[in-house]
């Protein structure tokens, strides 16, 4: 493959087969790939920027892929274009994913307005794949107004979707019986909103009550000054009440926005994305180097026996670049 074969005119037109080709050839793991991947984002680099960069992450079954679909058809009836970064867990042993997204939000997948990009997380930390940033990039380039980052599911390292999106939110179950449902006061702080989904039928009640405990928890931690975290009620499955949970992003939005948060807030983002990738460069080229190929056997051998203090086994590695 060659850079040639990406049309960039076409990716930004918005076509979607143009923009699964760049994003696959951002995801390829071989060399001779990287340089045609960086010449794609410079080129598309100064188009990109104009979305709304969404997280959305959830406790199992509150009804994530449900939320999406309901969400983004909502989103497609206000004349926007959605983009969905849906991430498939990869599996610890054969390393595959299911990458079975487009069966679960059907109805959005047929729509010509959005594209839902499945993408495996090969064991990437906060469940998102290793390239969801440049790919979030492409997206923006080819015209999507909305970027959605759907995560594996909640965990310690949800820092890593909360560090590239504008607005990152919650979904949670209505069940005020439940306390915090095993979220960890980290993801709690980092949540820009939380949504008590399923909020229908006899779970109507469970979710206001839910809605106000949580509003509660929220807060008694510590937020930026220019935003109080919201917990609002819906049915995805019902297609209730979608609309304000927009609302409470384009609050967010124009809050962030007087403040000179929201700009100043990926300005941040960007420079953690620049030390999370020099951190990985180190790392690849340790693993490229041939004395450190060579030397490695015998070092964890020495490792092994006590002869050596890890630390002095790393700044010998170190020493080879």
């Amino acid at each position: 493959m060659t850079s040639t074969t990406i049309d960039i005119a076409a990716l930004r037109a918005g076509n979607r087969r143009a923009l699964a080709k760049a994003i696959t050839l951002i995801e390829s793991k071989r060399d001779d790939h990287r340089a045609q991947a960086q010449h794609i984002l410079e080129s598309v680099l100064p188009y990109a920027g104009n979305s709304m960069r969404i997280g959305i992450t959830g406790v199992p079954g509150v009804g994530k892929s449900t939320f999406i679909e309901a969400f983004g058809l909502y989103l497609l009836g206000l004349g926007k274009k959605v983009a969905v970064l849906a991430v498939d867990p990869s599996s610890p042993v054969a390393g595959g994913s299911i990458l079975g997204d487009k069966t679960r939000m059907e109805e959005l997948s047929r729509r010509d307005e959005a594209f839902i990009r499945p993408s495996p997380s090969e064991g990437a930390l906060g469940g998102v794949a290793h390239k969801t940033r440049e790919t979030m990039l492409l997206c923006e380039a080819a015209g999507y107004d909305v970027i959605i980052v759907e995560t594996v599911g909640v965990g310690q390292s949800e820092y890593e979707v909360a560090s590239m999106v504008d607005f990152f939110l919650v979904l949670m179950l209505p069940n005020a019986g439940d306390e915090l449902q095993g979220i960890k006061r980290g993801i709690m702080e980092l949540a820009d909103g939380l949504v008590v989904n399923k909020a229908d039928g006899e779970g109507a009640l469970f979710a206001e009550q839910t809605r106000n405990h949580y509003q509660n928890a929220l807060m008694l931690l510590k937020h930026p000054d220019y935003w109080q975290p919201r917990v609002v009620c819906c049915s995805a499955l019902q297609n209730s009440a979608i609309d304000d949970v927009w609302k409470m992003m384009e609050d967010y939005c124009i809050a962030a926005e007087t403040s000179g948060e929201f700009s100043g807030k990926r300005a941040r983002q960007n420079v953690e994305w620049m030390k999370k990738l020099l951190h990985e460069m180190i790392d690849l080229r340790l693993q490229q180097n041939p004395q450190v190929a060579a030397r490695l056997p015998a070092l964890n051998s020495e490792l092994v026996a006590g002869l050596i203090t890890p630390y002095r086994a790393a700044r010998e590695l170190l020493s080879f670049l």
